[in-house]
């Protein structure tokens, strides 16, 4: 299998049809989420709000590169969301996180093997591969915490 290959299976699998590692995918977890549940807060732990935008500005920063651009984001800036003030607020974070990570996917489906071996940017950020595989890592890390984020709201509001 080429490596573009591997790494498009592994992105599906955990942003948009995946079921295999966790039983679920970032999508599935986001897609049908009433707004007041994904802005709600437990604890001090993010809200689903939050970690949807972080993981988008995560997506949308790489896939500038991956088209040509430049790398602009700033891991500082990558809890800086707009309030979710409305249902439709909620639906246009999630509908450009889907589309967003769908585009990522095809630009890596896309990818040589010999571009991922390259630098991503700058020798000091790795190869393009390294940072692909950074992205899946740091997806999964987040979505256990809305899975846990998730199963915490329902024990506190057992009857919705």
């Amino acid at each position: 299998m080429k490596l573009n290959e591997y790494l498009t299976n592994r992105l599906k699998e955990i942003f948009t049809e995946g079921k295999w590692v966790v039983g679920t995918n970032f999508k599935e977890q986001i897609y049908d989420l009433d707004w007041n549940k994904a802005i709600q807060k437990v604890e001090d732990f993010n809200t689903i709000a939050d970690l949807t935008f972080h993981l988008h500005y995560y997506i949308a920063g790489v896939t500038k590169v991956l088209e040509g651009g430049t790398l602009d984001i700033k891991d500082k800036f990558s809890f800086d969301s707009p309030p979710i003030k409305s249902e439709q607020d909620w639906r246009n974070l999630v509908k450009r996180f889907c589309s967003d990570s769908e585009k990522f996917i095809n630009l890596v489906e896309n990818m040589t093997d010999e571009k991922l071996k390259d630098n991503f940017v700058d020798e000091k950020y790795g190869t393009y591969y390294r940072n692909i595989d950074a992205m899946i890592e740091h997806t999964y890390y987040h979505l256990g915490q809305i899975i846990l984020i998730k199963k915490r709201l329902k024990n506190e509001n057992p009857n919705k």
